[in-house]
């Protein structure tokens, strides 16, 4: 069977860990395709997308903060700070948030709060670039 071992794990919970066929990772490279027998590697996961295919299913898409990728011996650990499937992604929650970073942004307030307003901003226009692009049920 063409298959290795995958960890997709977020800061807070596991997502799925189990047999995987492809595992394609968003990196400052591009997207990074793996297959069973990748060479061993370390990379920086950037927000973006991650797509996986587990036997017998359908791809899974997924919106993922930043964090890494280790790959070792047909085994591979994505570990990121946040990810969310297409189905949790809350579209509304999102504009909004990135509405109120914006805000914030333009408020001048210290350098520490307008990082974090950059950051928040990133995520929330992450989730929205995933979910336009990927989910067929979502409306503009």
């Amino acid at each position: 069977m063409n298959t290795f071992v995958v960890h997709i794990l977020s800061a807070d919970a596991p997502c799925y860990e189990g047999p995987c066929e492809s595992l394609i990772v968003p990196t400052s490279q591009g997207k990074y395709g793996i297959l069973k027998n990748h060479c061993n590697m370390i990379a920086a996961v950037v927000p973006g997308s991650l797509s996986y295919k587990v036997p017998g299913r359908e791809e899974e898409i997924l919106s993922v903060s930043e964090g890494m990728v280790k790959i070792e011996n047909n085994d591979v650990m994505v570990l990121v700070d946040v990810l969310e499937t297409l189905d949790e992604i809350d579209v509304n929650r999102a504009r909004r948030e990135a509405d109120e970073a914006k805000e914030m942004m333009l408020q001048k307030r210290s350098r520490r709060e307008y990082r974090i307003a950059q950051a928040t901003l990133a995520r929330a226009a992450n989730r929205l670039r995933v979910k336009q692009h990927y989910d067929k049920e979502f409306m503009v």
